[in-house]
């Protein structure tokens, strides 16, 4: 049986536990045996994948590839991921471009197929994908046993990857708004509720700036790279998230019955 993360607590001290054990759990999480043999197979064959089907076709290296990305649902849609990877991302026509989900684009940049050419020969290509893959698998982990813990998990290296891609702040909360992971934590962290998502895109830009404004100081995406303030964003997500779970649970029901028919 593989290591699995220990989390005895859960909310913003399971969160502060797992910040002070982060490092030694990810490291023993990624010297079990079923996750050694994958990454072994990725390192000694990657760079024999030179087309996009050549990926594809080979389910022990397309699990990685996906996997570093957070897109391992999709590892049985073989015909999806090869039109995203020969498509690249160099043209606004392209399907990485088009999909609100940005961590197609990524996955399809990284690779580099439909851009200049394969990218998985070279120097370090591989390290990088099974670094990001190590760090996914065990955020999924986390997750099995409490989401919102795996939510935070993907915060930083979520809003610095957006921070990196551009410097327009609109576009920034594009991203934040098509990346399904992020936007839970900054919509739940900024007190919007889930039907947000329903309204205009433009209408929800604005909604995001002004109440990040309001809470954060903030209406930039790029600021919350700085540790104190995206600590403070992680505080109010998972305490938001908590006060909805107990609103939600079956004590709180029968208590505002009570209270309605009282």
């Amino acid at each position: 049986m593989s290591f699995q993360p220990v989390l005895p607590l859960g909310g913003y001290s399971g969160w502060r536990f797992l910040q002070q054990t982060l490092a030694k759990q990810q490291a023993t999480f990624s010297q079990s045996a079923p996750l050694q043999r994958d990454t072994d197979y990725f390192r000694a064959n990657i760079s024999k994948a030179k087309t996009a089907a050549d990926l594809v076709n080979d389910r022990r290296l397309l699990k990685v590839a996906l996997g570093a990305f957070g897109l391992s649902d999709d590892i049985n849609a073989k015909a999806f991921v090869q039109k995203i990877l020969e498509g690249g991302t160099m043209a606004s026509s392209a399907l990485a471009n088009k999909l609100s989900d940005k961590r197609y684009a990524s996955l399809a940049f990284e690779f580099g197929y439909g851009n200049l050419g394969a990218r998985t020969g070279l120097p370090g290509f591989a390290e990088e994908i099974i670094g990001r893959f190590q760090k996914q698998v065990f955020q999924e982990a986390v997750g099995e046993q409490n989401n919102n813990l795996r939510l935070a998990l993907n915060l930083q290296e979520g809003v610095q990857e957006i921070a990196s891609s551009t410097t327009n702040t609109n576009a920034q909360w594009y991203s934040v708004m098509g990346n399904a992971p992020l936007r839970e934590v900054f919509q739940t962290a900024l007190g919007l509720p889930s039907s947000t998502a329903a309204i205009d895109v433009d209408k929800q830009l604005v909604l995001y700036k002004e109440r990040a404004q309001a809470v954060f100081g903030t209406s930039k995406v790029s600021d919350f790279t700085d540790p104190t303030r995206q600590e403070k964003l992680v505080r109010l997500f998972l305490f938001r998230s908590d006060m909805q779970a107990s609103a939600a649970s079956p004590a709180a029901m029968v208590l505002q019955l009570l209270g309605r028919s009282g």
